[in-house]
């Protein structure tokens, strides 16, 4: 039968460009074209996409055993690493399965190339990047029982070889309830010689867990902060505090926020009498404003009152800055506006005398 006879029936449906393609592919193929297509027709294989089919062709060129590329359903990226496995000499009957996709059954012919023990991961359930991690894992001679299953993704397999390969107890952190990056935290911890046990704690996520790590690694008494009921933002306020050898134990409380911590930390820093606005009562702004009159040496007595907010504070401070008699306003029941039109007024009369 004439090519051009046998390309007609393989043709029948296809894509142009595909056709194209294809033609392109046997222009540069140097081997019985005719031959190659006849087998094509003949077995009842001119349905199967034309990508398919240059995967058949290059196989018959090397005379390898076309069943495994026709014995399923496969797309032409698997039939792509069937053939290359077959070309490599290898028992392809390991993951010519049309359960595994063609990265699956690439990372099972990197295994077979190296005479792995692929059966540890030649695995449906395992997509290809777990399936990279234990192949790695063997290449290096590593214990890949430890993280060879389906209860952890690939980035947390990554963390346990890595652990692995550090020659560290990675069974401190190999625990499904830990994500990847909480391994990592543990693992870098692990490597630095700390005691990990004080965050190894999936209470923890891994953000605080590097606060905690980095506490350790500067061998700071992390024990005040490393607590779960702070956040990764006080724990950071608590961290500063004693890295600058300040007496953290006035704030480190839960029921400051952190930005409440910040102002009483700031505070501490520049040796001011924090007891005055070191209460919860007052909110984060409220305590600044008083800390900054502190800083300016004022009578912040006069507004460091729970009864006033912020932006009454302000208009109190403002009036102590300028030697203003505060007392004529300095009451809850003036709001922030009237306190600044009264402020105003004082000012312009002391302008007047």
């Amino acid at each position: 039968m004439r090519t051009e006879i046998l390309k007609s029936i393989i043709y029948k449906g296809k894509n142009e460009n595909d056709i194209q393609e294809f033609e392109d592919f046997l222009s540069e193929f140097d081997a019985d074209v005719q031959r190659c297509i006849e087998y094509i027709v003949r077995n009842n294989l001119h349905d199967l996409d034309l990508k398919c089919m240059i995967e058949i062709i290059l196989a018959l060129h090397k005379d390898l055993d076309i069943k495994w590329l026709t014995s399923h359903d496969f797309n032409h990226y698997q039939m792509k690493e069937i053939r290359t496995g077959l070309e490599k000499g290898l028992d392809v009957s390991i993951y010519a399965n049309p359960e595994f996709n063609c990265a699956q059954m690439e990372e099972i012919r990197l295994g077979l190339e190296k005479d792995l023990d692929v059966s540890l991961y030649a695995n449906p359930e395992y997509d290809h990047n777990q399936m990279e991690e234990i192949r790695l894992g063997l290449e290096r001679g590593l214990d890949v029982s430890i993280y060879a299953t389906t209860e952890y993704d690939c980035d947390q397999m990554e963390e346990i070889r890595l652990g692995l390969e550090s020659e560290i107890d990675a069974s401190v952190y190999a625990r499904p309830e830990y994500s990847w990056e909480q391994m990592g935290e543990i693992r870098w911890g692990l490597e630095k010689g700390l005691d990990v046990s004080i965050y190894a704690n999936p209470e923890f996520d891994w953000e605080e867990m590097e606060v905690i790590r980095m506490g350790l690694e500067k061998g700071l008494d992390v024990s005040v902060y490393a607590k779960p009921e702070f956040n990764i933002e006080q724990m950071k306020q608590i961290r500063w505090g004693l890295e600058k050898g300040l007496d953290v134990s006035i704030y480190a409380k839960p029921e400051f926020n952190w930005k409440q911590m910040e102002q009483i930390r700031l505070g501490l820093e520049k040796g001011l009498d924090i007891s005055i606005y070191a209460k919860p009562d007052f909110d984060w702004k409220q305590m600044e404003v008083i800390r900054i009159g502190l800083e300016k040496g004022l009578d912040v007595s006069v507004y460091a009152k729970p009864e006033f907010n912020s932006e009454q504070m302000k208009q109190i401070r403002w009036g102590l800055a300028k030697g203003l008699d505060v007392s004529i306003y300095a009451r809850p029941e003036f709001d922030w506006y009237q306190m600044s039109k009264i402020r105003l007024e004082l000012e312009n009369n002391n302008k007047n005398i």
